[in-house]
């Protein structure tokens, strides 16, 4: 590895390979480095292809140099600007209905109780139309 790589700069290179989790960029005739898929470009990206082709000249920011075990992580987006986010549209409060108002009848209750429809349930069993001979 060449000594003059450091984290945080800014180089040229040339993409070299392309697989389904990142990029390779060559930076020398002896150095290449990954860029992450996470790191193609803002947002998601779901086929680097549709980013990224072989021969494409990219500036890529050195984010990690790991000399020991011989890799460099790159960057393309962190060479670009931010998307300029729109601020959300405020969401407008929804009108709350009234609940209507029932005038309650003197006496009635909301519903029967199953001591109140026991009676009627035994009665309608054992009325003949019901029993099927």
């Amino acid at each position: 590895m060449t000594e003059k790589i450091e984290t945080g700069s800014i180089l040229a290179g040339k993409v070299t390979g392309i697989q389904p989790y990142g990029a390779f960029v060559a930076l020398d005739e002896n150095t290449q480095g990954l860029v992450h898929i996470s790191e193609i470009t803002h947002g998601y990206v779901k086929d680097i292809n549709d980013h990224l082709k072989v021969g494409d000249e990219v500036n890529v920011k050195v984010l990690s140099v790991d000399e020991g075990a011989g890799k460099i992580g790159l960057s393309i987006r962190a060479t670009e600007e931010a998307p300029v986010q729109q601020a959300a549209k405020p969401k407008k409060p929804r009108k709350r209905l009234a609940a209507a108002i029932i005038p309650e009848a003197e006496g009635q209750q909301g519903f029967n109780t199953l001591k109140d429809k026991l009676q009627e349930w035994i009665d309608q069993s054992q009325s003949d139309d019901l029993i099927k001979k």
